[in-house]
This record gives structure tokens, sequence and C-alpha cells, in this order.
């Protein structure tokens, strides 16, 4: 686990204390092993990714991330690709896979939403994911920016096959998201490459498209409709925030960073430097993080446990939060660690 920044340094260890409990009462065990990033790294090896932490993620399948501050580094850190990016490119990992689920006990702007937002993750127009060396974005003169966006075929087929697999396991129907009117070329691409994949691949998926403005609009006004969504880095960053805001809150919106071999469990939200170190974060969407990170492992190794850790979290989380106990960015009066216990003892229950 990588604690990283801010109020990182109580979500992770508590969603640690979750998972371990999950994972034994699921007749498993797991084993932890602690890497240092972000201000922490600084101050004890000199950058906020040591070599180190990556060596050790290299012989690792899944590992849980805190969030970064990287705005509060010194520099010249401060200006560079943040922790979390690093770990992305070294690692390949393509897919951010972002659900937004209503739930019980959290007032939603749109009740019932249900969907999951599937982010292509290393391209587009990201300047620090889309270029072999150098940046994306550059200035040729100091009044001139320019940025390269860049979309591949080869991205495009298999984040597509990562949505139309995903949507097989809840409502076969994916939304292609895109800008085709204006970007024909680039996110032209995207629609028709991953039209392509569900038309001969998934025939039983059903599948439309959506122009990224016109998207906004239909999922403040119909976002229970919707089911698998899948766009490309920049779209999906910005729809996925609508959605977890629009389901609830960001602080609980979850999500999961991987590719074919390997996991990085990561919440949505930002380290929230503010109220750190104050026992008021709210853990939620990391602890739904890392059970999707379970699922995902417990799916590729055909492992009960894991996939039955990854239930126990989810059913313990909501349950408390429906039962109303809830940290006070959801209208509630507990704290992180009144929250933990609480998700703890429900996660042994059963």
């Amino acid at each position: 686990m990588l604690i990283g920044d801010g109020i990182g340094h109580e979500i992770v260890p508590a969603t640690q204390r979750v998972v371990s409990a999950a994972v034994t009462a699921a007749g498993s065990d797991v084993e932890w092993v602690e890497l240092p990033l972000g201000l922490d790294a600084i101050e004890s090896h000199g950058t906020p990714i040591p070599d180190s932490t990556l060596a050790a993620l290299d012989a690792l399948d899944a590992w849980i991330l805190g969030p970064h501050d990287s705005a509060a580094y010194p520099e010249p850190f401060r200006g560079r690709l943040t922790p979390g990016g690093v770990v992305r490119k070294r690692f390949e990992l393509f897919a951010n896979i972002r659900p937004a689920r209503s739930l019980a006990g959290v007032a939603a702007t749109v009740p019932g939403m249900d969907l999951v937002i599937v982010r292509e993750n290393t391209e587009g127009l990201y300047a620090d994911r889309n270029m072999f060396a150098g940046s994306g974005e550059f200035m040729p003169t100091p009044d001139v920016a320019l940025a390269v966006g860049v979309v591949t075929r080869q991205a495009c087929e298999r984040i597509a096959h990562t949505a139309f697999e995903l949507a097989r396991t809840r409502r076969s129907h994916v939304t292609i998201v895109h800008k085709a009117n204006v970007l024909s070329m680039t996110t032209g691409l995207f629609r028709d490459v991953c039209r392509e994949v569900g038309e001969r691949d998934y025939p039983d998926v059903r599948i439309d498209d959506e122009h990224v403005d016109a998207m906004t609009a239909h999922l403040v006004r119909r976002g229970a409709d919707f089911d698998v969504v899948v766009t490309e880095n920049m779209f999906g960053d910005i729809l996925s925030d609508l959605t977890g805001e629009l389901s609830g809150s960001l602080g609980t919106a979850p999500s999961i960073n991987s590719s074919e071999t390997k996991v990085m469990a990561q919440a949505a939200h930002g380290a929230a430097p503010d109220i750190a170190g104050h026992n008021r974060a709210n853990p939620t969407a990391l602890m739904l993080s890392a059970a999707m990170m379970l699922e995902w492992l417990g799916d590729r190794r055909a492992d009960r446990h894991l996939a039955g850790a990854a239930h126990r979290i989810r059913d313990a989380v909501r349950a408390t939060i429906a039962s109303g106990v809830a940290t006070a960015d959801l209208g509630g009066l507990a704290s992180t660690s009144e929250f933990t216990e609480t998700v703890l003892a429900r996660t042994l229950r059963r």
C-alpha cells in the first residue's frame, strides 16, 4: 500500500484494516507491503516516487494508492509527472474503471443511478501520458501553447473489450462517448473502433453513442438510463466526476486502474489537505475501490475467497451508510475512526 499525502494517512490505514478483516473472514489472507510515496518520500528518499517503490511494485499484482497532493510538493517536483501518473505510465494501467451508484442514506441528484465510466487511461489529450518521451503540451513561443491529442486503434480496441466484457456482467448496454462532429479523426476513430469491436465480438450487447456535450445533459436528466459508458481519457475524467456527484458524492466514488496483469485501487477524490489529521475524512471511496481491486483479482484468479471479501466490504459499507452512520461530508456525525469501526463490525458479521 502507498499512503500518499493528506487524508491518505487516515483513509489508507482504515481501508487496510477493512480489507484484512474481509479477506480473513472470507477464508484467505493478505500480506501488506508499505511503500513510500509523496511528501514523506521526498523527506526520506529525496523524491516523491522512489525507484525502490517502483521496483517493489514490479513484484506485486495489486496495491492501494492513497491520494497525493503534488501541488504542495517543493520544486522541482511540483511541476513533474505526479506519483500516480508515474505508476500508471510505468505499468500501462490503461483501464480506469469508475462506477457511480447511488447509495441508500445519501441524497443523490439522480436517484437510481448505477453506471460505470470506462475511461481509456493512456492517451487522448493528457500531456503527461500520451508521448513516449517529453510532454504532449508545449509552447513554441511565450504566447502560443499547443497540445497534442493521441488516439490509436490498439488503445481503442483494448478499452472497448474492457467495456463490453464489463457490460456482459451488468445490463448489456454500452454507450460510446466522443466528439466526432468536431474532432472527427481522433474521437471519430475512438467511436468507430469501439463500435466495430462491439458489433463484431459482442453481438449480445446493445450499443449507442453520444457527443460528450449532449452526454452531460443526458446524465443530469436521465442518468439512471445508462449502464457502461466508454470514452477517451479527458472526457472520462470529467464525466466520472460529474457522475460521482450526481449519484451522491465524490466521496463515495470508487475507482481502479488496471492493465491485463496488475490493478491499483485509487479513490477518485484528492488529498483534502484542509481536513487532513482531523479524523473527519470519508474512507468510503477508497474502501469501495479496494473491493473492486479484490473482485478484479478474484475474477482473474478464479478465487472465490477474494470475490467473497469484495462482497463483504461492499455490503458492509453500504449498510453502514444506510443505517445513518456517515462522515460529515455526507451529512453525518461519524469520525473516520467511528465509521471504520462500524464497517469493520459489519464486515465480520456474517
